[in-house]
């Protein structure tokens, strides 16, 4: 659990910070070689898109923080229980309860974050083409071939937004930063998020392992307090006899 704990920060932290400072450099790239202008009011364009999208960033490295702290905690206690059954720690049915739901959320998590890995993957895919055509810029050159927005649902029909392979800010975009630096940042953040994915696996183990321990160690509780019991009435029939026999000797 502690291994899947520092994976799942270092995924999380990977995938946030990348993801925030791939979005923006998205925003640069529309603003600056598109042409993209921001709508004004309540308008749903691709600025606005961006803004939720880190919203949800936000509240990602937030929840999952968390959810961290409290996999760490109740592997602690888990660990606690298993190896001293009659020590500070006692395995009740809410703890057994408790380790089911985060195995239920932990599978949940698992989904969440094939999703995002997924989702991620499109834009790598598509800065991938861009960037493999600005890096065969001798290759494309007589192909006239254009990046056009409309094709991705950035713009709407009747906006026309694109830049051709010939033209002077497709080679402005292909010498600025901006493009070579998002391109990598998204494909940072894509392996951010794989690496939450196998944290998630990694916790899925360690809750089923614990929860399989829990029950065990449960049986083996209550074996241990029958036979306890048992044993004191022995002692108590064995005092109640010696009290009598000495009476009677008396």
């Amino acid at each position: 659990s502690l291994i899947a704990t520092i994976l799942l920060y270092m995924g999380v932290a990977l995938f946030c910070g990348c993801g925030h400072e791939a979005l923006s450099g998205t925003v640069t790239i529309l603003q600056n070689y598109f042409e993209v202008i921001r709508g004004s009011g309540e308008t749903l364009d691709v600025f606005t898109i961006i803004d939720i999208l880190k919203y949800i960033i936000y509240g990602l490295a937030a929840g999952f923080f968390v959810f961290g702290v409290l996999l760490l905690v109740e592997a602690f206690f888990t660990t606690g229980a298993i190896r001293d059954l009659y020590g500070e720690f006692k395995i009740t049915a809410c703890g057994r309860c408790l380790t089911a739901f985060l195995m239920f959320l932990a599978y949940l998590f698992f989904l969440v974050w094939l999703g995002v890995t997924a989702f991620t993957s499109l834009p790598v895919f598509m800065y991938f083409n861009v960037w493999s055509m600005c890096k065969n810029t001798s290759v494309v050159e007589g192909a006239n071939l254009c990046l056009d927005l409309r094709q991705f649902g950035a713009v709407t029909i009747s906006e026309e937004r694109k830049v051709c392979t010939g033209s002077e800010k497709f080679f402005k975009m292909c010498e600025s930063n901006e493009l070579d630096l998002t391109f990598h940042l998204f494909v940072c953040a894509l392996a951010g998020a794989g690496a939450a994915v196998i944290a998630m696996v990694h916790f899925l183990m360690a809750l089923a392992a614990n929860w399989g321990y829990l029950k065990d160690a449960s049986r083996m509780q209550k074996y241990e307090d029958i036979k306890s019991k048992e044993e004191q009435e022995l002692h108590d029939i064995h005092s109640t006899r010696s009290k009598e026999r000495l009476n009677a000797y008396t």
